[in-house]
């Protein structure tokens, strides 16, 4: 990991984002230290804000519910999580645009706030996984403070219930919260509770199942070719494969069709 905060950052203005969007979804061009930054800044503004790591699945997702898009289109950031999307930004105009994975962004976040003493949160996955994530994290990052995890159940909560995981989350004083519900569903829990979770909430899904080690990681290079789906759909194949026939070769169509366009404007 990198440490690239040297010296006490002030809190800064933060640059506005450059951003295009994909089949009307937005993705930003971003990067780790940016969007690292950014969250560290948002963190000690004590501002409650969300993110959101795009994939193709996400993509599809918002294309297909308007409602989504406008969630993901309001987020406080959208980084490229999925290569594909990252190929996307290269075609449209920026040409150096790196990949900002979410459990990779993850682990650059935990880093700074176990340096800088921030308490963190996590909201999401299984009761086992909450467990190995927290003992894995603290090992990993000396002096990190978890402040809160909880997994909830998967039934939707009732209004009281999600009234008192608010509070629980607030008492506790985490000011950055990792949210790992899968897409769309966590997505939809930061929207809507955007100004009531006094934290900058990330919706890094699966990084809870690999930070815990409960769930293989696709090897770098398969990641880097933009075959990390495939690896998942073998590793999950019952969970994961109407996903991967229903999204991919649409995106493919969809996005080929995008980009001709743009090409003949």
């Amino acid at each position: 990991m990198n440490r690239w905060f040297q010296t006490p950052s002030p809190v800064l203005e933060v640059p506005r984002l450059q951003s295009r969007f994909v089949l009307g979804m937005r993705v930003d061009a971003t990067s780790y230290v940016d969007a690292t930054w950014r969250v560290l800044n948002w963190t000690r503004r004590r501002e409650s804000r969300y993110v959101c790591v795009a994939n193709v699945h996400m993509v599809m997702e918002a294309y297909d519910d308007p409602t989504f898009r406008a969630i993901v289109n309001e987020a406080d950031l959208v980084t490229p999580d999925g290569m594909p999307l990252v190929w996307m930004l290269r075609r449209m105009g920026f040409p150096g645009q790196g990949r900002v994975y979410g459990p990779t962004l993850t682990l650059w976040i935990l880093q700074e706030a176990a340096r800088w003493g921030i308490p963190v949160g996590f909201y999401g996955g299984e009761p086992a996984m909450i467990v190995r994530i927290t003992d894995r994290l603290i090992e990993r990052f000396p002096g990190l403070r978890i402040t809160y995890a909880y997994s909830p159940p998967f039934r939707p909560l009732t209004p009281a219930e999600d009234a008192a995981v608010v509070e629980a989350i607030n008492a506790s004083g985490a000011r950055i919260l990792f949210v790992g519900l899968g897409c769309p569903k966590q997505e939809r829990w930061m929207a809507a509770h955007r100004g009531r979770v006094q934290a900058v909430m990330l919706g890094v899904g699966a990084a809870f199942g690999f930070l815990s080690g409960l769930v293989p990681q696709a090897p770098i290079w398969v990641q880097q070719i933009g075959m990390e789906w495939f690896f998942r759909l073998l590793m999950e194949p019952r969970r994961l494969w109407r996903r991967y026939v229903r999204h991919n070769p649409r995106f493919v169509v969809l996005a080929g069709r995008q980009l001709l366009s743009a090409r003949n404007a």
